[in-house]
């Protein structure tokens, strides 16, 4: 999909030279990956403490009953 972006041609250029990219899409590409990861380990800390968490719980066992 062909997008038209107005960024910061200084940005852009340090972004492609600092990550060693060959293009700008590159760089914008893995710039928006990181992002995303980012976001999603942020959401996944708000879990923290609402969910339960059983000590005996043995996930081996589980495993291993048959079906």
């Amino acid at each position: 999909m062909a997008t038209n972006l107005n960024i910061d041609p200084k940005l852009i250029d340090e972004a492609v030279k600092v990550a060693g990219h060959k293009t700008k899409k590159e760089a914008v590409t893995q710039a928006l990956q990181e992002y995303v990861r980012s976001h999603k380990r942020k959401s996944i800390l708000d879990l923290f403490g609402k969910v339960e968490f059983d000590p005996d719980y043995d996930y081996k066992k589980m495993r291993s009953r048959k079906k």
